[in-house]
């Protein structure tokens, strides 16, 4: 009698624990930890929202924006060596800059973690917009993305992965208007074949693939639309736009792209789009090395460049806020400018001579 009260009493703690076992076998074993709400984040709405209106970029009052900034190097190599701080930024309003361009290389997205990567962005967002500074972030990869094939390593992605960090980076900014542009791909190449084909065809899909995957979440951040051969070359629009509105579109007019004279053929291969549709000239500088004129001082193709940008109406961002990279625009952490630097910072500033007319 006694042996049969225990054996009951097992199974009445056997069926007991049940439910406890069942739940630990139906758990969601498929999510990497809890899903972790949004923080309340104040500052979303303390600069003006941008939006596209026409063939210009305006604020809630309807008055063009042009935007004159430059790019940092890549927060993961500027917090690797130590310099990832306000003081970064602050060094860029001092040059004049009304919005800063974040480059965001395949490589060290993936080496750091997305999870990782997005409180380096979340720092300069907040920063940029104490600083009254805009943002745009700008996936860095060169090359290919029909074939998958890049020009160096550290731009080495795939479609997916291009695809989930814009869903990443558009769920996570919505409604930030700091955040203004998402440049969905730094330079699209075929490196003169030596990447394989691509069509405008095939290039306009995945590119309004994006458009999707991004507004899905967030309807409000511009999207920017490279165009081919580095992103220089925006000809395909007068035949076949891309299917969206509130767009821009980018160039990077570096001085090796054409001979002289560049006025003429700036007008003939991404000048013109600007008649129709907001263009940013997300990179160039004046240093470039290659078939283009040397140009140290800036005071020839420098001139020349940003006085035709502006005479267009389309904004700029130069490359590149770091001593180390080319077309560096500071000589060292000590945030000592170039000749060149100090050049762009009169033109960010608003007083190059022809800006005085």
């Amino acid at each position: 009698m006694k042996k049969l009260k225990i054996f009951g009493l097992f199974l009445l703690v056997i069926l007991f624990c049940l439910p406890e076992i069942n739940a630990q076998e139906t758990g969601q074993w498929f999510q990497n930890g809890p899903r972790r709400r949004r923080q309340v984040n104040t500052k979303l709405k303390v600069l003006p929202l941008i939006k596209v209106q026409g063939n210009k970029f305006v604020d809630p009052n309807g008055e063009t924006m042009l935007f004159r900034g430059i790019a940092i190097s890549d927060p993961d190599k500027v917090e690797g060596q130590g310099h990832w701080n306000k003081t970064h930024f602050e060094k860029v309003k001092e040059m004049g800059a009304n919005i800063v361009r974040i480059p965001v290389h395949p490589v060290s997205w993936r080496e750091r973690t997305p999870e990782k990567y997005i409180k380096l962005l979340d720092e300069a967002v907040e920063w940029c917009t104490d600083l009254g500074m805009y943002v745009m972030i700008d996936w860095h990869t060169i090359g290919n993305l029909e074939t998958e094939v890049f020009q160096d390593p550290m731009y080495e992605t795939s479609r997916a992965e291009t695809f989930q960090f814009w869903r990443t980076i558009s769920k996570h900014f919505s409604g930030n208007n700091t955040v203004v542009f998402y440049e969905f791909f730094n330079e699209p190449t075929t490196y003169r074949g030596q990447l394989g084909p691509v069509s405008w065809a095939d290039w306009k899909k995945t590119v309004e693939i994006m458009i999707t995957i991004v507004r899905a979440h967030d309807m409000e951040t511009i999207p920017l639309v490279a165009g081919f051969d580095w992103a220089y070359d925006l000809t395909q629009l007068r035949e076949e736009p891309i299917n969206a509105q509130n767009i821009g579109y980018v160039t990077h007019p570096y001085p090796n792209k054409r001979s002289e004279p560049w006025p003429p053929k700036w007008e003939e291969d991404f000048g013109f789009a600007a008649n129709q549709y907001p263009v940013f000239a997300t990179e160039f500088g004046n240093d470039v090395r290659g078939e283009g004129t040397m140009d140290p001082n800036g005071t020839h193709y420098g001139t020349q460049i940003l006085e035709y940008l502006e005479s267009k109406g389309i904004s700029w961002t130069i490359w590149v806020f770091d001593p180390q990279w080319g077309g560096a625009k500071i000589k060292n952490w000590d945030y000592e400018l170039t000749t060149g630097g100090e050049f762009y910072k009169l033109g960010m500033q608003g007083k190059l001579p022809f800006q005085q007319k």
